[in-house]
């Protein structure tokens, strides 16, 4: 689906979608409130409203992308480590990977750039054996 060109309900449809499942994400991934907020690029304050009331939440097309991102993620590591404990962990763990330079991916998705959130999904696609999403 071309997401510059979605109506308007299905982008509200999308939005609510989103925000009843990342919330849930981002707190098995261990993440702050302020750090879920910058992945998905938006303020501490939209987040947490967002979150409180998930129907009214209405992404732009780059939050629905960085929440594509985000989902893809998060799938590939389900995938990949299928103990949901280590999956969940992965972000948080030091990797030797030359794209984190001994540091933990999230580290590099605390940048809050969407490219960083390409790289660290490409990443786990490469690994998967599949091409980029």
């Amino acid at each position: 689906m071309d997401l510059p060109h979605l109506p308007a309900e299905k982008r509200q449809q999308m939005s609510a979608a989103a925000m009843r499942t990342y919330p849930n994400i981002a707190n098995v991934w261990g993440l702050k409130e302020q750090e879920a907020a910058l992945l998905l690029g938006v303020p501490g304050s939209t987040y947490r409203q967002w979150c409180k009331q998930p129907a009214a939440a209405d992404l732009d097309v780059n939050q629905l992308k960085r929440m594509s991102l985000i989902l893809g993620i998060y799938k590939a590591l389900q995938i990949l480590l299928p103990r949901a404990d280590i999956a969940d962990a992965w972000l948080r763990r030091p990797n030797h990977n030359p794209l984190f330079a001994g540091q933990p991916p999230l580290d590099r998705l605390r940048s809050g750039l969407v490219q960083d959130l390409y790289v660290v999904r490409q990443h786990l696609d490469t690994a998967r054996g599949g091409g980029h999403a």
